[in-house]
């Protein structure tokens, strides 16, 4: 049983959302960042309409390219380069980066099939995104349990 505060979410659930701001605000170029459940749901979000929206409970009016879009690209990335490993017997994905002409979306799995997407700028150092997202899997795949994606799923619901 974990301990509630402020807006009643647990002190691992804050510190996750701390480390989700630290990421975005030390990454330049970061756009927005999600962490993903294995079954799709955003679990995470540095959308600041999204995040407002859930202090408030009034629902957010999402535009394109939100994390709730970044959740969806997110997921259907990881499932398909899952599928592929697996037609490669190239065992598990470790990172997934899709470079556009006008940005760039990367993927990495955190643990038990739970993901965290970062959606950047064209001109982002690739390698510092990279960096700052293994930091962020270090730091959180070890107190992402059931309970605390349990946790997660319900605040990011009450937010819609």
């Amino acid at each position: 049983m974990t301990a509630t505060g402020a807006f009643g979410l647990s002190s691992e659930a804050r510190n996750l959302h701390w480390l989700l701001s630290n990421l975005v605000e030390e990454v330049p170029g970061a756009r927005s960042v999600a962490v993903v459940s294995s079954d799709g749901l955003l679990l995470l979000s540095s959308d600041p309409a999204r995040n407002a929206a859930a202090a408030t409970t009034e629902r957010p009016e999402g535009p394109r390219g939100s994390s709730a879009d970044l959740a969806t690209i997110v997921s259907g990335i990881g499932s398909l380069t899952l599928g592929a490993a697996r037609l490669m017997d190239g065992g598990g994905v470790k990172q997934t980066m899709v470079a556009m002409q006008e940005g760039s979306v990367f993927v990495m799995s955190i643990s038990d099939g739970s993901l965290l997407g970062v959606h950047a700028t064209p001109d982002c150092d690739m390698s510092v995104v990279a960096y700052h997202m293994a930091l962020f899997v270090g730091r959180a795949g070890h107190v992402l349990t059931p309970e605390l994606r349990s946790e997660l799923r319900k605040s990011m619901e009450s937010a819609q």
